[in-house]
């Protein structure tokens, strides 16, 4: 969703004293420019994920996690035909999660070749979504490049020049992405091209970072470094230990506006640019609730490469700029 002005109230100010980036909810002034892209959707409501009619058999690997769940969730709202098994760690094999009517059996690391390569042959059109740890990322691929199935790579971290070479090598069909969300993916592309196309637009700018993201969430946003790289190539001088990270619930209720029953999942984002005479400003915010966002983009990844594999395309790495260049902006 765009909007001229945050709905919030809520504006930064800078600390003169700490040169930090904190908010006031007083009515604020309106700047030369501002984009706001917020969302917090719920499933059941989500048009997006309600009106798909390709249908075909999806194994979630990473039930057992918040995010892992939520795709599989979204899975069953779109229609698809969940697969009951995932994979997770040993001391959680054995367990079993309810989504919608369909118990999902947990196994352990010592099964999941024989389960995997089972389920892939009796759902030759199986896609598989990964939502598990960075440390389970390459291993993971290599699974899926040895079984040969298709998979969305939803997780973060890994080595990511390995990632892509074990897929290139068994010539499977992947999309693979940090970012699922599909209007936070085409606001960065948006950045990247204003960064390609007008390099040192902002020079002598001042650029302020606000980032908040649940307490779990330890390191800096992918997201954000991202959006600070475009940044840099306009001209802007930034690096990354100025970035305002919150993580105390307190302060992401009172400063950041987070409603407390997102506390627990959440991505907001603000980036403040002053000219060097302090008469300019632009702000760029983008404010996630839950989780729904990213599982409606996974999802619709996932229908991307199912339609991909049926059509035998030549090309079989893609990235969430693919999917939404075919047209799934819904």
């Amino acid at each position: 969703m765009l909007s001229l002005l945050p709905e919030t109230g809520i504006i930064p100010r800078v600390n003169p004293e700490q040169g930090r980036l904190f908010f006031s909810r007083r009515i604020p002034r309106r700047p030369s420019s501002i984009m706001c892209v917020s969302s917090s959707k719920k499933l059941e409501k989500s048009p997006a994920i309600t009106s798909q009619i390709h249908s075909f058999p999806i194994l979630v690997n990473g039930c057992t996690g918040k995010m892992g769940k939520a795709v599989a969730e979204a899975a069953v709202s779109a229609g698809l035909e969940l697969v009951p098994v995932s994979f997770s760690s040993r001391e959680k094999s054995g367990r079993t999660v309810q989504v919608g009517s369909t118990e999902i059996q947990i196994h352990g690391p010592s099964e999941r070749e024989n389960i995997l390569s089972s389920m892939f042959e009796k759902f030759p059109n199986l896609v598989v979504v990964d939502y598990t740890v960075p440390d389970a990322v390459n291993g993971n691929a290599e699974l899926y490049c040895k079984v040969g199935v298709p998979f969305v790579m939803g997780t973060t971290g890994g080595d990511r020049a390995v990632l892509y070479k074990t897929v290139q090598d068994a010539n499977v069909y992947a999309v693979i992405s940090p970012q699922m969300g599909k209007q936070v993916v085409a606001f960065l592309a948006a950045m990247e091209i204003m960064a390609e196309e007008f390099p040192g637009a902002f020079s002598g700018y001042t650029l302020r970072v606000m980032e908040s993201h649940q307490a779990s969430k330890l390191d800096i946003s992918g997201t954000a470094k991202a959006v600070i790289s475009c940044f840099r190539k306009l001209g802007v001088s930034f690096s990354l230990d100025q970035i305002q990270q919150i993580r105390d619930p307190k302060q992401q209720l009172e400063m950041v506006g987070v409603p407390e029953e997102h506390l627990s999942g959440h991505a907001f984002h603000m980036y403040h640019l002053t000219s060097p005479d302090e008469t300019v400003s632009f702000e760029f915010q983008h404010n996630v609730c839950g989780r729904s966002i990213y599982a409606e983009g996974t999802i619709d990844a996932a229908i991307f490469l199912s339609k991909k594999v049926q059509s035998k395309a030549q090309k079989r790495i893609y990235n969430m700029i693919d999917v939404l260049r075919e047209g799934n902006m819904r």
